[in-house]
């Protein structure tokens, strides 16, 4: 089509690079997508240690000038580390209409987040609190500190900032981190503040990893801040279930959320 389209930035996870198929796949339904890489990508920081949330908001003014992009604003998807780094961006930058998790975090994780002059520290990690099982891979799930408590209070986002609406998706059976915890304590934060409650959307049986439709899932693979492979979660059929439920609610929310069309009056899904 002409457009201008509704704007979007991807943000995939720890694994760094710049994995572009989930912002080729929502371009091909009518979305302006600039898939973003933040570390190990050409001349980007090696390794994970410090975000500096200028580099980001680079990104969405990029998009928000840019004359295929439908304003006034845009929206934001991420997943794993993407989707804290979504949340931060959500609530200090300006321009942002829609944010879509898949088991994000609301409480900074792995790497000190730099803005102006504010500083949040990654949530504490117990390591002790690592399970290895026969075959040598690791369930992590227990391993992040409560953010709720102590001194780990300081790594929560502020998402109350936030001029957007939140969207979370949640797969019940993922090892990485307690995504529904996050999602359920963010939902409580925005409503103590007098926000607009976020979507919550949990597939039971769906590990961490959920991707576009009919990707295989991926049960275990390597962890590059753990650096040993890591157990994600998730039983086949449902999380492929999971995997087809979540594209659908995604781009409806981005639908209503950055074109003003209702659910389900979108293009074909």
């Amino acid at each position: 089509g002409n457009g201008p389209f509704p704007g979007i930035i991807d943000l995939y996870g720890t694994g760094g690079g710049l994995p572009e198929y989930r912002a080729c796949l929502l371009a091909n339904h009518g979305f302006a997508v600039l898939a973003l890489a933040f570390y190990g990508y050409e001349d980007l920081p090696k390794e994970m240690k410090e975000f500096h949330l200028e580099y980001f908001e680079e990104a969405v003014n990029y998009m928000l000038q840019h004359t295929q992009v439908k304003g006034p604003g845009i929206g934001l998807l991420g997943i794993s580390k993407g989707g804290d780094l979504c949340v931060s961006m959500a609530s200090f930058l300006k321009g942002i209409t829609a944010t879509a998790l898949i088991n994000g975090s609301v409480a900074n994780v792995g790497a000190v987040l730099r803005y102006k002059d504010v500083t949040i520290p990654p949530l504490g990690i117990d390591a002790k609190r690592i399970k290895v099982n026969k075959s040598g891979i690791a369930d992590i799930v227990d391993v992040l500190n409560n953010p709720l408590e102590g001194p780990d209070r300081q790594s929560f986002i502020p998402l109350e900032k936030a001029e957007c609406r939140f969207l979370f998706i949640v797969g019940q059976d993922d090892r990485n981190w307690k995504s529904e915890f996050f999602a359920v304590e963010g939902s409580k934060h925005l409503q103590a503040h007098g926000k607009e409650k976020p979507e919550i959307v949990c597939y039971p049986g769906a590990g961490h990893y959920i991707e576009p439709p009919f990707f295989p899932m991926c049960a275990a693979s390597m962890h590059l801040l753990v650096g040993k492979p890591v157990v994600w979660g998730g039983e086949p059929k449902a999380h492929c279930e999971a995997q087809i439920d979540a594209w659908q609610q995604i781009q409806a929310f981005f639908c209503k959320h950055l074109m003003g069309k209702p659910s389900g009056t979108s293009n074909k899904l």
